[in-house]
């Protein structure tokens, strides 16, 4: 008999979810509380710059062996761009330098002794002083794992663990930067080859999906927000939803991947992460000079990262709570002063738009750590999804998919 699988929220953790078991043969039913698929990875058309525009810039890597899986999944890995060799452009706005890291495709770290390929002004045994990170806990903060100053440091391990983390690394925990720089820097450059969605993300990671679950029977709905998950037995039995109900056969199961505050009212008592931290992305539209690299790490500057699009320059700017409640304009206007500086561009300020994620991660401190939840839950039939739920990795796009995978993968495991 065919079996029915309920996810509730189509953010990446629930289509995620949902593309394995269609897959795998079930009938998969979304169900999506807003008007718009994709949670905090999704495209829409912008009226400030007349473009369609992602509400969060996203940068994947070439080892992140959830989220490429899921894209060759539902057809959609070559959406994904980046070039040939593991290569980050950099500019220093207080040094005044720029420089490309380049890191060799072996495990062994060749490049750190080549001093074209490492960051300007830094030595090995610079780089083998982060050993700590590697075999750190998660109880343990980065500050306390490692020295938080030096070239280094400034240059390449705060930026790095700051888009990670988005906290300010020292107070962060150790082993969720640990996991970072295992599945990245030590797996070497065929694990850190950069790869952004050009033409954006809900054609890559979104609508793919939403095609893949639909053309094998399923169903994935807008506006249909489940107010109450009616549990008995050891089991979910109904969905209560805002007009309707669904009630489950007996080998049906349910998969939870809503945010933290959405989770914990539909389950009470659950534990779940409490502290958040903001996002603030830019959107300007101004064509991309030729000579600029598809995206540019900022050090010393108000803006971190840059990317490079065909009709617009987009930045993001991590641990962002200081920014929320700044002026549009005054913010817009700074950041558009980054961006022509690391450019090298005069131009008056162009169209834009300011997008603040006020809870975009959770804080990825060891004490919100300790929050997540696992996978399973007290009901037979009921798993959770989301970046922070306990995935192994800060709130990344591949937590995300790795969370949806482990919620199927329980799924096909139920008796």
């Amino acid at each position: 008999m065919t079996k029915t699988v309920h996810i509730v929220g189509a953010g990446i953790s629930g289509l995620s979810a949902g593309v394995r078991l269609a897959n795998a043969g079930y009938v998969v039913h979304v169900h999506e509380a807003a008007q718009q698929l994709g949670g905090r990875c999704r495209t829409y058309f912008d009226g400030a710059t007349g473009l369609m525009i992602d509400n969060g810039n996203h940068l994947l890597l070439s080892g992140n062996r959830h989220a490429l899986a899921y894209a060759r999944t539902i057809g959609s890995e070559r959406g994904l761009a980046g070039p040939e060799q593991a290569e980050f452009s950099f500019v220093d706005f207080k040094a005044d330098k720029q420089w490309l890291l380049r890191l060799n495709d072996g495990r062994i770290p060749f490049w750190v002794f080549d001093k074209a390929s490492r960051v300007p002004d830094t030595s090995p045994r610079d780089y083998f002083a982060l050993a700590p990170l590697t075999w750190a806990g998660t109880d343990k903060l980065v500050g306390d794992a490692i020295s938080c100053r030096g070239t280094l440091y400034d240059r390449l391990v705060q930026p790095l663990l700051l888009a990670a983390l988005n906290i300010d690394p020292p107070q962060g925990s150790a082993g969720l930067a640990g996991a970072i720089v295992r599945e990245t820097l030590l797996a070497g450059g065929q694990a850190c080859r950069p790869l952004v969605a050009r033409d954006g993300l809900s054609t890559v990671l979104i609508d793919p999906a939403v095609e893949f679950i639909r053309a094998r029977g399923g169903s994935v709905t807008i506006g249909h927000e489940v107010r109450e998950l009616v549990r008995a037995g050891g089991r979910v039995e109904r969905l209560k939803f805002v007009e309707d109900e669904v009630e489950l056969g007996a080998d049906d199961a349910v998969v939870l991947a809503v945010p933290p505050r959405s989770a914990t009212a539909l389950l009470p008592g659950l534990q779940a992460p409490t502290r958040f931290r903001a996002i603030v992305n830019a959107h300007f539209r101004y064509a991309s000079p030729a000579h600029l690299p598809p995206f540019m790490g900022i050090v010393g500057g108000l803006v971190e990262w840059l990317f490079a699009f065909p009709e617009r320059l987009s930045v993001t700017i991590s641990d962002g709570d200081r920014l929320v409640d700044t002026p549009r304009e005054e913010l817009a206007r700074a950041i558009w002063a980054d961006i022509c500086r690391a450019a090298g561009i005069k131009a008056e300020m162009p169209a834009w738009q300011i997008v603040r994620e006020r809870r975009a991660t959770f804080e990825a401190t060891p004490e919100q750590h300790a929050l997540r939840p696992g996978t399973v839950t007290a009901w037979t039939n009921l798993f959770l999804a989301g970046d922070w739920t306990d995935t192994g990795l800060p709130a990344t796009i591949e937590g995300s998919v790795r969370s949806g995978d482990r919620a199927a993968d329980h799924v096909l495991r139920m008796p």
